[in-house]
């Protein structure tokens, strides 16, 4: 396996390259053959990028960082429980976590917190931040949350800069009913629904290659530390002033 970059300089264009490709080929044959390029063009310099963003984040965020062992995605899909049997992921990802929680994502990682994502593919690159489809005993934390500073939270994602730069929240997991235990009258309804709380950032291709990935990333997510933050206080784990 060839070693990452000592810092990082950038995916080149062949990086989507080979991500188009794996879509066409996404068997195992095919991907053993082309290995080496997925090394060197997309897992490599992902790693370097984690080591770059971990030191931009001991400045903008230090409770929140990134390693290359645990924060670069796998490639490979599990598909223990899909009718798709396509062995292989056709991005590249990574994310950076709080420091206190659990480093893993999604349905089962409780304690998991709040955190940052990235995310390189052909036609679909973008910069993420929040906890996507957190597991109940931390969704309802979060639900209690909201329903005692939902103004608190609605100040965060309405101010100007979050709404220039991240829109609104996303929407791909909200309830058409409230959920139980909650009055449908709540001053909150609107934010009590969501199932996952989570904002992305889409980036055109070139934006994510080369050197100036890095500070575009840090542009997509300076603004959005706010919501991060108060997501992860709603779980028990503090902001930090230095690493």
């Amino acid at each position: 396996m060839p070693p990452a970059p000592d810092r990082f300089e950038g995916f080149r264009p062949a990086a989507l390259r080979f991500l188009r490709e794996l879509a066409r080929h996404n068997e195992r044959p095919w991907f053993e053959a082309n290995r080496l390029r997925y090394e060197q063009e997309v897992r490599a310099p992902l790693r370097a990028l984690v080591d770059e963003m971990d030191v931009r984040l001991a400045r903008l965020a230090p409770e929140l960082v990134g390693d290359p062992r645990r924060s670069v995605f796998r490639i490979h899909r599990d598909v223990r429980f899909s009718r798709d049997k396509s062995p292989y992921k056709t991005n590249a990802a990574c994310h950076f976590f709080h420091r206190d929680g659990r480093h893993s994502a999604g349905r089962e990682a409780e304690g998991a917190g709040a955190g940052l994502y990235f995310q390189l593919a052909p036609g679909d690159c973008f910069a993420a931040a929040g906890i996507w489809m957190p597991p109940r005993p931390t969704l309802g934390r979060l639900r209690d949350a909201l329903a005692e500073d939902w103004e608190g939270f609605e100040a965060i994602v309405r101010a100007a800069a979050f709404r220039r730069t991240a829109g609104a929240l996303d929407t791909e997991a909200v309830l058409t009913r409230m959920p139980r235990g909650f009055a449908p009258d709540h001053p909150a309804a609107g934010w009590l629904r969501y199932q996952s709380f989570t904002v992305t950032i889409p980036l055109a291709d070139d934006e994510a290659l080369g050197p100036g990935l890095p500070d575009r990333l840090v542009r997509a997510w300076k603004p959005v530390l706010p919501f991060v933050r108060w997501l992860n206080a709603a779980l028990g784990l503090a902001p930090a002033e230095r690493r």
